[in-house]
């Protein structure tokens, strides 16, 4: 085989797996947006709302967010966690998280993918 035959089978390799976590990704949250058959989900309210209480904030960027009930499942999926206030911009897909104590990476990726949605960056 020569590199160009090589170079073609990769990109219809690449093309495949796209399309099956594509497929994967509609078959566990629905076809429409955000699972629209589904009930919207409840908001998780945060009792302290005092910003002087928090003095570590992170602004992360997040792709997927299409619609109010998407905005509803990251800030659910952040404020869940005891010490965190998020609040989501759908406009800018971003997500404003104040925290009262100094959160890892890997826990913010986390919270987001289980909610299922992929977080871009953190600032």
């Amino acid at each position: 085989m020569n590199m160009g035959t090589i170079i073609i089978i990769l990109v219809l390799l690449s093309i495949v797996v796209v399309a099956i976590f594509s497929i994967r990704k509609r078959i566990k949250y629905g076809s429409a947006c955000c699972g629209t058959r589904d009930a919207s989900p409840k908001k998780i309210r945060v009792r302290d709302k005092n910003k002087s209480h928090y003095p570590y904030t992170y602004t992360l960027t997040v792709d997927g967010m299409h619609c109010s009930n998407c905005a509803t499942r990251v800030e659910n999926a952040l404020n869940a966690k005891e010490g965190i206030w998020a609040s989501v911009k759908l406009e800018t897909k971003s997500v404003l998280v104040r925290s009262k104590n100094p959160i890892e990476r890997d826990e913010l990726f986390r919270a987001i993918s289980e909610a299922g949605y992929t977080l871009i960056k953190i600032d």
